[in-house]
């Protein structure tokens, strides 16, 4: 105990060590930061500047909204007449609730697909050309959580370089910021920054800052660094860990915003890239094919009053700083505390300042990464279901136009579909079972002189169903259609024939994996009503395999739901268990399916033999090539897996650095002692070597120990291993 207190005293602040070291960060040029408020908004302070303030896209918004009210109003009375034979019981009005709910959700979708399919067929609208010059600064920020090193430093270096190329790199800053929770990956991370600053040289503005702790998450860390460090950039781009974006996506997105004084956030639309599993490749083929008509009707109808996805996009960043700061929401989590998907609400709070926020989607040059299997995106999708329900409280925020408030509906719907869907499921064969084995109420205790019968117009329900699914396919059908115009993509995706096979593939899959990420869904929402919070944990990238048991256990309900329905239908009807068979088939073989889904072998087979193939993959962007070229010298350093310990003890030239990126140790009290920092210094005190401090420290112990200068010191003290076994 003598060591730390002779070291330096625990209750005053330590001064970091002098070296010769670039510094972490550079000088901080602060912004305020408010936070804002949902209930109350002045709207004599809306910035109102539009360039194209009276040009809205009318015509997009009418297609879009009016479309979709028409085919919604015209299934609602078609489900009439379906349910109105021989009168109407209160399950068939509950039906007939569910069905408008749910096919209003898929109408709107089919409407907007319907104007991103025109558009592109039609106006073909090309992508920017690139700058020759730039007159404002911008910070491009990479926000990462307990990320593999190798992989995001590779990435982070291989955009560099492109931005580089461009001759425009001058007018750019490069940031990692940290909110790893795990000593090791901290450790690897200053390791790879020191490695990444040798390759590019002295003048290379790249920056590392590791928060203590991560509060507010995401959100937090990217407001940490705008309060902090924004005040010396106009504009920041905002990366994901899995992100990558060519040189003239990057400069495009300056110019774009330089030429723009109103423009508040300007989004790109992400392509997927670099996936193996069948799971990846299933959703990397969807996301190439089907996604650039949706996300351009979006783009269409949205115009100027359009959202944020929270990565791959340009911020305005003293407009972000003045308006974008999050309130906590009234209550305990899941529904109240901080708020989890944070990117709408920056874009409602902008927007409702008077900046615009729209998307470029022909930009190009902007990727990203999906989850490996169906569990992992099932992991991702409870803290996202969380996330948009929390958007409950946020959706009569004042002062919101009202495309936000339809943003904020879309994400809450998205989820809540799922439920609404099963329900609707659950209801009909309640219908059906009543009409074939429960002997029916056919005179209410209200006087009429006609029973009521529980049937069905057969022929115009089946009219319906098709209908049904032909708006659920409609917007596949778009995007194959416009990539078999479109030369490249045709032909970077196994020619026509490779299309057309491709996408009937997804569609199967698609149609298998819908019941299970149903019931997935519909539990997800079920947990958060109940009270239930969602955790943080580190996206998986590459590996989609799960141990078999955890696949069963997780899906065995479903499996058994699955032939329960199976044996249901058959004793009811086998025209029911025909209408049933794609949602019956999906859950019964969940286990399998799940299984299948993140295995690398079975994509790499369907990639052989030339299904589910995107010109990405058939002829991988240079700065993918590059960036998983980097990533794997980086990996061979073997920093990756390293004892963060052992760097510190064996290194001291490392040691002295990571001690020089350290700030300076707050102030504590006489008797302040956190457990784990207590615990540290009696193992490290205990310990007769570096071996036997490796052994004993837990991750929080370690944590502590890092962030100390006093406690490193104490183990920087602690001889080798074999000094140890000499004495």
């Amino acid at each position: 105990m003598d060591a730390v207190t002779e070291t330096a005293p625990a209750h005053a602040p330590n001064a970091p060590p002098a070296a010769p070291f670039a510094p972490a960060m550079p000088e901080e040029s602060r912004l305020d930061m408010p936070e804002q408020k949902l209930s109350r908004f002045d709207p004599a302070t809306e910035r109102r500047k539009f360039v194209n303030k009276f040009r809205s896209p009318w015509l997009s918004r009418l297609v879009t909204f009016g479309g979709g009210l028409a085919l919604t109003s015209w299934g609602a009375y078609e489900m009439y007449r379906v349910i109105d034979v021989g009168g109407i019981t209160f399950l068939k009005w509950v039906l007939l609730v569910l069905f408008l709910a749910n096919f209003s959700w898929i109408a709107l979708s089919f409407a907007a697909s319907v104007v991103g399919f025109l558009h592109l067929l039609f106006v073909r609208p090309k992508p920017p050309a690139q700058p020759e010059r730039l007159s404002t600064r911008t910070a491009v920020v990479m926000p990462i959580y307990n990320e593999t090193p190798s992989r995001v430093f590779g990435a982070l270096q291989a955009i560099y370089e492109d931005v580089e190329a461009t001759g425009l790199g001058a007018s750019f800053d490069w940031f990692f910021l940290s909110d790893t929770t795990d000593p090791d990956v901290w450790i690897a991370e200053e390791r790879a920054l020191l490695a990444l600053r040798g390759k590019l040289g002295p003048k290379a503005r790249v920056y590392y800052r590791h928060r203590a702790k991560n509060t507010a998450r995401k959100a937090g860390n990217v407001g940490d660094f705008v309060a902090r460090w924004g005040g010396a950039y106009e504009q920041m781009v905002v990366l994901d860990a899995d992100s990558l974006m060519t040189g003239h996506a990057i400069v495009s997105l300056a110019a774009a915003m330089e030429a723009d004084p109103d423009a508040g956030i300007i989004q790109t639309l992400p392509l997927i890239i670099n996936r193996n599993t069948l799971f990846a490749r299933v959703q990397q083929f969807a996301a190439r094919i089907y996604g650039p008509v949706i996300a351009d009707g979006l783009s269409c109808w949205m115009g100027r009053d359009g959202n944020y996805w929270g990565h791959n996009a340009i911020i305005r960043t003293a407009a972000f700083a003045a308006h974008c700061g999050l309130p906590h929401l009234k209550g305990k989590p899941p529904f109240g505390g901080h708020i989890l998907s944070h990117d709408f609400v920056e874009a409602a709070l902008i927007r409702r300042a008077g900046y615009s926020v729209y998307m470029l989607p022909s930009l190009g040059g902007s990727f990203e990464e999906s989850p490996p299997s169906l569990i992992d995106v099932a992991a991702r999708d409870r803290r996202w279901c969380q996330g948009n329900l929390q958007h409950i409280s946020v959706l009569p925020a004042k002062g919101l136009v009202w495309p936000t408030r339809q943003h904020f509906a879309t994400g809450i719907m998205g989820y809540v579909a799922s439920p609404l869907w099963l329900a609707q499921l659950l209801v009909g064969i309640l219908l059906v079972l009543q009409a074939s084995y429960i002997r029916p109420e056919y005179f209410s205790k209200d006087f009429t002189l006609f029973p009521t019968w529980p049937r069905f117009d057969a022929e115009r329900s089946l009219e319906l169903f098709i209908v049904t699914m032909a708006v659920l396919l409609a917007p596949k059908l778009f995007g194959l259609i416009v990539a078999l115009f479109d030369g490249p993509t045709r032909k970077g995706s196994g020619g026509a024939l490779g299309l057309v096979f491709s996408t009937l593939f997804e569609v199967l899959m698609s149609a298998l994996l819908a019941p299970i990420m149903m019931m997935v869904h519909a539990g997800h929402v079920m947990h958060i009503i109940f009270g239930f919070d969602t955790g943080w944990e580190p996206q998986r990238r590459d590996d989609g395999s799960v141990p078999f048991k955890a696949i069963m256990r997780r899906h065995r309900d479903h499996v058994l739901l699955g032939f329960i329905s199976l044996v249901a239908a058959l004793l009811i009807s086998p025209s029911l268990a025909a209408w049933m068979s794609p949602t019956i088939a999906g859950l019964i073989l969940a286990i399998f399916l799940s299984w299948a889904s993140g295995q690398k072998s079975i994509g790499l087979a369907l990639r052989r033999v030339g299904l589910l193939m995107t010109p990405e993959e058939k002829n991988p962007p240079p700065i993918a090539s590059r960036a998983n070229a980097l990533s794997e010298a980086l990996a061979a350093d073997g920093h990756d897996q390293a004892d963060g310990l052992r760097a510190l003890h064996d290194d001291p030239a490392f040691c002295a650095l990571h001690q020089s990126f350290l700030p300076p140790a707050p102030h504590r009290a006489l008797g302040d002692i956190t457990p784990e920092r207590a615990m540290a210094v009696a193992k490290l005190s205990d310990a007769r070597s570096i071996d036997d401090a490796v052994k004993w420290l837990q991750r929080k112990e370690r944590m502590a120990l890092i962030q100390d200068r006093a406690l490193i010191a104490l183990l920087t003290r602690l001889p080798a291993s074999g000094a140890a076994a000499a004495e």
